[in-house]
């Protein structure tokens, strides 16, 4: 099902889809989720980060089996119109990224819990590398669209 045809018109598989959708709306999401930090419903905003995690990881070991099983970028890079040189380069940033907010993120979220359990909860710092981690997930979401439109819309 996730490596047979897509659903938004383009010659990109089912997962790349349905990745690139996922990947769209997780800034969204995400802010949701602070929001509810911002009202003072920590238990709410405890759940829903860990649902948005786990669907986050979840989506991406699916795309990383997708692109191994269907060639990946290398493959679809080729009926591209897109600068070869210039989409390497892109998506090397983008992995770096992609990487470093995902790490940062799966860090945060485990020990702000263990803190949280231990009456140990730094609020400040908490929100400051939540900050961050918003921007480099949200800046590796736009940069992932912008693959999907590079590879198989321009």
């Amino acid at each position: 099902m996730f490596f047979t045809e897509g659903f938004l018109g383009t010659k990109a598989p089912f997962y790349l889809d349905l990745a690139t959708i996922y990947f769209a709306i997780l800034p969204f999401l995400l802010a949701f989720s602070i929001y509810f930090a911002k009202q003072k419903m920590y238990e709410k905003h405890l759940v829903s980060q860990a649902i948005i995690l786990g669907a986050t990881l979840f989506i991406i070991v699916i795309f990383e089996i997708g692109v191994r099983i269907t060639g990946g970028f290398e493959e679809y890079s080729k009926a591209s119109n897109i600068s070869y040189d210039f989409m390497i380069v892109f998506l090397i940033i983008h992995i770096l990224i992609a990487i470093a907010a995902v790490g940062g993120w799966l860090f945060l979220f485990i020990s702000a819990y263990k803190d949280y359990v231990n009456h140990n909860f730094n609020g400040k710092k908490h929100k400051k590398i939540g900050k961050a981690i918003f921007i480099a997930l949200t800046v590796s979401s736009i940069m992932g669209i912008f693959i999907y439109l590079f590879l198989f819309v321009f």
